[in-house]
């Protein structure tokens, strides 16, 4: 059996490309962005936000959860969501010095 493509590549790529997949569907940057504004949220206030069917912002929530960028606590019936700040800030500082490379390496292009 032959390698995972991901295995292929350095954990930092491979953690770079999942944050990017966060950003990779504008219901979940919409979503990520309802939450700063809020700094919690109920499932279905995001229905009536973005206006996507439950299922589909469910699904984009478990994308954004399995990715660490937010977390979810159980209230009732209802499961109350905000972004977890420590992998927020994770986040950033990986993909902060993966966009300033060019800030480091500056030689030049042909």
């Amino acid at each position: 059996m032959g390698l995972i493509k991901s295995e292929k590549f350095t954990k930092e790529q491979n953690t770079i490309a999942l944050f990017a997949k966060a950003f990779g569907h504008p219901a979940r940057v919409a979503i990520i962005q309802h939450l700063f504004e809020i700094n919690s949220c109920v499932c279905g206030d995001l229905v009536n936000q973005i206006g996507l069917a439950q299922p589909t912002i469910s699904q984009h929530l478990k994308e954004l959860k399995t990715l660490g960028l937010i977390k979810g606590s159980v209230e009732g019936t209802s499961v109350c969501y905000c972004i977890d700040p420590e992998n927020w800030k994770s986040m950033k500082t990986v993909l902060f010095a993966f966009l300033n490379e060019d800030t480091i390496n500056h030689g030049d292009c042909c």
